[in-house]
């Protein structure tokens, strides 16, 4: 006998088999109409057409004939910061570019000086409002990073701040090293590195703290060759890599990150058509981030290139208050399919399967036997709502190992 069984399921919507979907396969799911799901100790114990159920459950739940799909997953975020970047938006309305307020001392530098203040707790508290709009609005497992913290020890209460707030919230939380800014001047530049690789990256993995680090490389922030040793550094201490670039400028952190296999690359703005067939070579994830261009009004990622050559892409908010407050992972589904020419079904795949291989996860983001029962339940009976509903939720209900989340 089954702890539960979820009926009336209009369909239930899913990737399917193991493993990242690259290329086309980002296009084809699994669609059961009139489908039932059977959970047991918060897994998926069956799936498939109602009427095929033989067995019996303690507790029965109608869903009424609403849609299904796999609980999204935000492979990117930066959840914990404290402060406001509002001068920021308005000086960009007036004509200053991102860029430079960064090089003014504004922008990420503001939010440093911020957070950087703040205890554990303190960051927790000021996140946890942020993380449960992502998940109310269908994110079961989300990406926090560090990386506003900047010192030794603000980064490591940035990640003892994830470790609280997974205390408070039901959906998984992913916890990454950012090293994000660094000092301009180059001996400074390389006391700063040196410790990050001697210091901060050993106290992580020793506290596991977290399982990944992430490094920004970008003109105005670290070099391919500083991240290479930098990440150098993360591999020798038994931690995943992935990247911040091609975002504003091409400086060589893609080719990098693929030589160095990195889960993933992220943002890929100036991303070119080369270099699309480069990741598609490849088992790294491209991760886009399409509410950056929206907020920043930078080119969009090609998602549909990157698709095309046969990658595997993969979809996140970035949640951040400079770049991308976004604070909902079906908005950033609708984006994607508006502005970087994904498919419905791609950008599902892109943020669920994808976006958990991105992640280095491979027991969430499918509705299959055998997969943690995160699920969504929405409001209409066709699931392809998700994407196309932009200003309203469409997420009903929101399932995590097999509990239904309060709202």
């Amino acid at each position: 006998m089954s702890e539960l069984l979820l009926t009336g399921i209009s369909q239930a919507v899913t990737p399917f088999g193991m493993g990242p979907k690259h290329g086309a396969a980002m296009g084809q799911l699994r669609m059961i109409q009139q489908a039932a799901i059977a959970v047991d100790a918060g897994v998926i114990s069956w799936i498939g057409p109602e009427r095929d159920w033989r067995g019996n459950a303690e507790s029965v739940i109608d869903l009424a004939n609403r849609a299904v799909v796999p609980g999204l997953i935000d492979p990117h975020t930066h959840a914990i910061w404290a402060g406001d970047r509002l001068a920021d938006f308005e000086a960009r309305s007036a004509g200053a570019t991102y860029e430079e307020i960064l090089a003014a001392g504004g922008g990420i530098w503001h939010t440093i000086r911020e957070t950087a203040k703040k205890s554990s707790e303190e960051m927790a508290a000021l996140a946890l409002p942020r993380v449960q709009a992502l998940q109310r609005s269908g994110a079961t497992t989300i990406e926090v990073k560090s990386g506003y913290g900047y010192t030794l020890e603000a980064e490591l209460r940035m990640l003892e701040a994830v470790r609280l707030l997974q205390q408070q919230t039901h959906c998984q939380l992913v916890p990454t090293l950012l090293i994000h800014l660094c000092p301009v001047e180059r001996a400074e530049r390389e006391a700063y590195r040196e410790m990050v690789c001697a210091e901060l990256i050993p106290e992580v993995a020793r506290r596991g703290l977290a399982h990944t680090v992430d490094i920004f490389v970008e003109h105005h922030a670290w070099s391919a060759e500083d991240a290479r040793i930098v990440l150098g550094c993360a591999k020798a201490a038994g931690l995943s890599i992935k990247l911040h670039t091609e975002q504003f400028q091409r400086v060589g952190g893609l080719e990098m990150g693929l030589e160095m296999e990195a889960l993933s690359v992220d943002h890929l703005e100036v991303c070119s058509l080369e270099q699309c067939e480069l990741i598609a070579k490849s088992k790294t994830i491209a991760t886009i981030l399409p509410g950056v261009s929206l907020h920043l009004g930078l080119p969009t990622a090609p998602g549909r290139a990157l698709i095309d050559a046969g990658a595997a892409v993969a979809l996140g908010t970035d949640l951040n208050p400079g770049s991308s407050p976004l604070f909902s992972t079906a908005a950033a589904m609708g984006l994607a399919v508006r502005l970087n020419g994904l498919t419905a079904p791609e950008a599902l795949s892109a943020s669920t399967v994808n976006a958990a291989a991105a992640l280095g996860l491979s027991n969430v983001g499918r509705l299959e036997v055998g997969m943690q029962a995160n699920l969504l339940v929405l409001e209409s009976s066709d699931w392809r709502d998700l994407p196309y509903t932009l200003g309203h939720n469409v997420v009903r209900e929101v399932w995590v190992a097999g509990r239904k989340q309060a709202a």
